[in-house]
C-alpha cells in the first residue's frame, strides 16, 4: 500500500457469491471509471485480484484473453481508457519496478491495475482506490475504498448504477 494514501474518502462493500459476481464488479467498476489513476488490488492468494481486473478491463473494451502478468510483470491494454495490470507478487525487489519503464504509461492517462502493491511499498504513486478482496466461508466480499477525488467519483458512479 502506498504510505502517503491514507484517507478514506469513500468506503463500500460489496459480496461476491462467486468468480462471476467479481468479474461483474469489475465490469461495472469500469463503466463508472471518467480518468484513470492507481488501483491497489490487496488480498491473500486466490481471493480474487485477477479475477477483477479481467472484468474491469473486459469492461474497459478488451475482447480477448486478459493474461495474468504473473510472470511479466505488467501487461498493458489500448482501450477506451488504457490500462496497465501489474502483479508484484514475483518481484524479488521493489527497485525492478524502476526497469519496468512506467513513465510510459502515465497517470491520469492510463489506470494502473496493481496486484500486490505492498511489494513495490514507496516506489509507486499514491493509491487513489483500494479494492481490498476477501474470504468469507465459501464466498468473498469486496471493499472498495476512494483515497482521491477521482476515485471519489468513480465509486459514487458505481454506487449509483450497480442497484
Amino acid at each position: 500500500m502506498s504510505e502517503t494514501a491514507t484517507r478514506v474518502i469513500v468506503d463500500l462493500e460489496f459480496p461476491l457469491v462467486d468468480a462471476e459476481a467479481t468479474e461483474r464488479l469489475g465490469r461495472a467498476l469500469a463503466a463508472a471509471l471518467h480518468c484513470g489513476g492507481l488501483i491497489e488490488l490487496l488480498g491473500d492468494l486466490g481471493a480474487g485480484k485477477t479475477t477483477f481486473s479481467r472484468g474491469l478491463i473486459q469492461g474497459l473494451g478488451h475482447e480477448g484473453r486478459v493474461k495474468s502478468p504473473t510472470y511479466t510483470l505488467m501487461e498493458g491494454y489500448a482501450l477506451r481508457l488504457p490500462a496497465l495490470h501489474m502483479d508484484l507478487y514475483r518481484m524479488a525487489d521493489a527497485w525492478e519496478l524502476e526497469q519496468l519503464g512506467l513513465e510510459d504509461f502515465p497517470l491520469p492517462e492510463w489506470l494502473w491495475l496493481v496486484e500486490w502493491p505492498q511489494r513495490a511499498q514507496g516506489f509507486l504513486p499514491p493509491a487513489d482506490c483500494r479494492v481490498l478482496l476477501r474470504y468469507e466461508g465459501q464466498a468473498r466480499a469486496a471493499q472498495l475504498q476512494a483515497m482521491s477525488p477521482n476515485a471519489e467519483i468513480w465509486l459514487d458512479n458505481l454506487a449509483r448504477n450497480i442497484k
